[in-house]
């Protein structure tokens, strides 16, 4: 309950500034009173706004009335009524049971003396306690006024910590951003700074237009646009002229004076860069503490594409070392080719429809590339022997997995990375290297590579073996689930590869099968 009238006097107060005039609630059951107060504010103006009167006869119409009109800036009303306390028990209502604090109350009582007065105005926060007849035309005019000021600044200051608390909700939002998700965060961003200016505005706003610009050397790109900015429904010429303006302000500081009345241009900058600019349009200017406010989310906003850009040139870095290890580790093993690739492939897509979280697919799919890194350490004659190993051969080439862990483990954001090049040939029955991890001790990522590494081993020829057929690979990969394999990771595995998600890949298999065939008849041909 309380939640719900604390929104609705944040609503109150808005509708009360796109209002175009004071509402002022007179409530008295003497209907010469309502009708001499409204004569002798007749001419009242206060900021620009005129006044509209609401009339209640009584306190139970009244409270219909301010039901119906929840923004009334003022209520001037009679105490004794339907009943002798009819005018308190409203007021009581209108604080206690509505929780409406920003409404300005002046009582008029043709009975001043029935009730303690300092007790009253204390409790209820009563602006002005006076005798009917006290109430003149000039005290009438100044009572209103000052409420009317007290009622303005009230609703200023209840807006902007409103709008304060919006900034800090959706500022841990700003640092968020997607790659692939960059024009949605540019639209919100627009959207979150024209919402700051409706709750700020301390004037009536009939329209706000904008458009949301990023700059990128000299090359100025639109990410965002609303109202009759909207890319397609408005002005081009117009639209380049806005452009060169505000980039001019930002870029050479050149004062804007060929923009509307009302326009404001907020650069979204950092101390280091400048990423571009907002524009707005608004129906009138806004005041200095509400333009300061929009600054500081532009400013998050700047921030948050600042700590985006560092991010994605770390990502890029990121990336650009696993290629390079991955590069180095295919060239090690020229017998391989392609086999990283497919593994990358192959690991995102089980990874995937096993239900792994978008960026643990990323993060899987790129540690997949490094999974044999280990192999650099491992001597070219062990590699390359065509024919079964030793037991010491045997020992010398398990020992990549090590070697692998040992590269990757001065670079913690290549953690992911190191545990596949550790792990990615664990056993699930726990007889695998070369730690003896058994079922779930096994990481998800390791077990999801072992199964993909596996059935592209027998998938591909290799100088020791021919290609194995898909209905022998499938048989093998089943066997060997429970003891060697995950279960669940193979089930899902032989699920995708069956409903053809694998399909692609199986006809790259089909075409190295064909490949070495018209290479192995090639060789035997020149013998003969």
């Amino acid at each position: 309950m309380k939640i719900a009238k604390e929104v609705l006097g944040v609503e109150t107060q808005l509708q009360s500034r796109r209002n175009s005039k004071w509402k002022i609630l007179v409530v008295d059951d003497e209907p010469d009173i309502i009708k001499i107060t409204k004569i002798n504010l007749k001419n009242f103006n206060y900021l620009g706004r005129d006044l509209e009167f609401i009339e209640a006869r009584s306190a139970k119409e009244a409270r219909k009335k301010i039901e119906t009109h929840p923004d009334i800036a003022i209520a001037i009303i009679d105490i004794v009524m339907e009943t002798n306390d009819a005018g308190l028990r409203l007021i009581q209502h209108i604080r206690n049971d509505l929780c409406n604090t920003t409404m300005r109350l002046i009582i008029r009582t043709g009975q001043p003396d029935l009730f303690p007065e300092k007790t009253i105005v204390d409790k209820y926060d009563i602006n002005d306690f006076k005798d009917k007849v006290e109430l003149g035309s000039q005290k009438l005019w100044a009572a209103i006024r000052l409420s009317l000021k007290e009622y303005n600044n009230i609703i200023s200051i209840e807006a902007n910590k409103y709008a304060l608390k919006h900034i800090l909700h959706v500022t841990p939002h700003l640092y968020n951003l997607k790659l692939n998700h960059l024009e949605e965060y540019f639209h919100w961003v627009l959207n979150q700074l024209i919402c700051v200016c409706h709750l700020t505005h301390t004037g009536m706003i009939s329209t706000i237009e904008g458009m949301l610009t990023t700059i990128d050397g000299k090359d100025i790109e639109i990410q965002a646009s609303v109202g009759d900015f909207e890319l397609n429904g408005f002005n081009p010429k117009r639209r380049e002229e806005i452009i060169e303006t505000c980039k001019a302000f930002i870029l050479e500081d050149r004062k804007p004076y060929e923009l509307s009345t009302g326009s404001i241009v907020i650069p979204l900058k950092t101390s280091q860069r400048i990423f571009g600019f907002v524009y707005l349009e608004c129906s009138e200017d806004l005041k200095e503490s509400d333009f300061e406010l929009v600054k500081i989310l532009a400013n998050q906003c700047a921030a948050g594409l600042d700590n985006f850009k560092l991010h994605n040139d770390l990502e890029k870095a990121y990336d650009q070392a696993i290629d390079m290890l991955a590069v180095m580790s295919e060239f090690k093993d020229a017998n391989i080719s392609g086999h990283i690739r497919r593994i990358q492939e192959l690991t995102k897509r089980l990874s995937i429809s096993l239900g792994v979280t978008e960026s643990d697919v990323n993060s899987y799919t790129k540690a997949s590339r490094l999974h044999d890194i280990g192999k650099v350490g491992i001597p070219d004659s062990v590699i390359h022997k065509p024919g079964r190993l030793t037991q010491d051969e045997f020992d010398v080439i398990i020992s990549h997995t090590k070697i692998g862990d040992e590269i990757l483990k001065n670079f913690p954001a290549l953690d992911v990375a190191r545990t596949v090049a550790r792990s990615h040939h664990e056993k699930w029955d726990g007889n695998g290297y070369p730690d003896g991890l058994c079922g779930k001790e096994i990481p998800l990522v390791a077990r999801i590579v072992s199964v993909v590494d596996v059935f592209d081993a027998l998938a591909s020829s290799r100088p020791y073996k021919k290609a194995w057929s898909m209905d022998k690979i499938i048989a093998e990969l089943e066997s060997a689930a429970g003891s060697q394999f995950d279960p669940i990771v193979v089930t899902t595995f032989l699920k995708i590869l069956q409903n053809g998600e694998l399909d692609d890949l199986i006809k790259e298999y089909e075409q190295m099968r064909t490949q070495d065939y018209k290479a192995a008849f090639s060789y035997l041909h020149q013998k003969a």
